[in-house]
């Protein structure tokens, strides 16, 4: 599944040629780095399958940088032009010093996109029932970890004191751990929540988008220079979501599934319908990509609760939404 998804991420985007950003009559290459390669983003994944971008002129070369520490990396020495991660990315990178630091200016998801894998069903699930149990959780400062315990926390939870999540393994294996018999709950991304079902090894019994609200996920965003000298192709590359936004906010998870299956082709076209459901069924993607000023200060607040942050970080800074308010006119 790595190696296809590495394969898939090296693709430059499809469809017909279009206009071009610079004008020119040339297509604009645009390096994007995700954080992973996910069905949780999808509108992306529409907008490079339907020629979206190179509707708006620009080639895009989508690599995959395997945790937002390496997309970061990527976007900071100019590997990517950029890039697609937890905007809580932007808030430590600001808050580190970082001169020319990356600026957040499209919005994609408002939900957390992982799923409580129970080891046994459970038909009425209430998160009191994680009080003294192990469970399998993300890497301390990331997303997943802050919004599960925020989660927790919610719910009069201590993570650290009313149960034992383990934070050893490394992202993409946990699936791997509970299937070998570790702990009585994970906390799973798809497609492994789906696939730990359909082997019998687990079963989804929350969903974290869904008890924590809505949560400014993932975002887009580019050093403070790059958009400062490239306005015209952060705005032909915003033009370009908002398409795929529109798409899946007016089509069917079955009709977005078989737009985004070349993407995802080590997955089972079954697997994949039920996954695009359940992110359609919680409303996981705005329906523009305005980063607004609520989330972001929700986003800061998680980071608090986390410890993460010790001083809070300026909105006016860190997210620009000309690009996103004029794509959505």
């Amino acid at each position: 599944m790595l190696a296809a998804a590495l394969a898939v991420g090296m693709l430059a985007g499809c469809g017909a040629p279009g206009g071009n950003a610079g004008g020119d009559g040339k297509m604009t290459p645009v390096t994007l780095n995700e954080v992973a390669h996910s069905i949780f983003y999808a509108p992306m994944y529409v907008a490079i399958e339907e020629g979206y971008f190179r509707e708006e002129g620009l080639d895009v070369t989508l690599v995959t940088g395997f945790g937002a520490d390496k997309t970061m990396t990527a976007v900071l020495t100019g590997d990517a032009d950029i890039g697609f991660m937890g905007s809580e990315s932007t808030i430590y990178t600001y808050a580190g010093g970082t001169e020319d630091y990356v600026v957040n200016f499209a919005q994609l998801t408002q939900r957390a996109g992982n799923f409580l894998v129970s080891r046994e069903p459970i038909d009425d699930f209430n998160w009191d029932m994680l009080r003294d149990q192990d469970v399998l959780g993300g890497r301390a400062g990331g997303m997943p970890q802050m919004v599960f315990e925020y989660i927790l926390r919610k719910n009069n939870i201590d993570p650290a004191a009313d149960l034992r999540i383990d934070q050893s393994i490394d992202f993409g294996s946990t699936a791997a751990a509970f299937s070998g018999g570790d702990a009585d709950f994970t906390v799973e991304f798809e497609p492994h929540a789906t696939l730990l079902e359909q082997k019998g090894d687990g079963y989804v019994v929350a969903s974290l988008g869904e008890d924590s609200g809505y949560v400014p996920y993932t975002a887009f965003s580019a050093k403070k220079s790059y958009i400062e000298q490239n306005g015209e192709v952060i705005q032909a590359f915003t033009n370009a979501l908002q398409k795929g936004m529109d798409y899946v906010q007016t089509h069917t998870p079955q009709e977005i599934a078989d737009v985004i299956a070349p993407q995802f082709a080590e997955t089972d076209k079954q697997a994949l319908v039920t996954i695009v459901t359940r992110y359609h069924d919680q409303d996981t993607w705005k329906s523009d990509l305005v980063f607004e000023k609520a989330s972001f200060d929700l986003l800061q607040n998680i980071l608090e609760d986390s410890g993460v942050l010790s001083e809070r970080v300026p909105y006016e800074d860190l997210v620009n939404t000309a690009f996103a308010q004029e794509a959505k006119k």
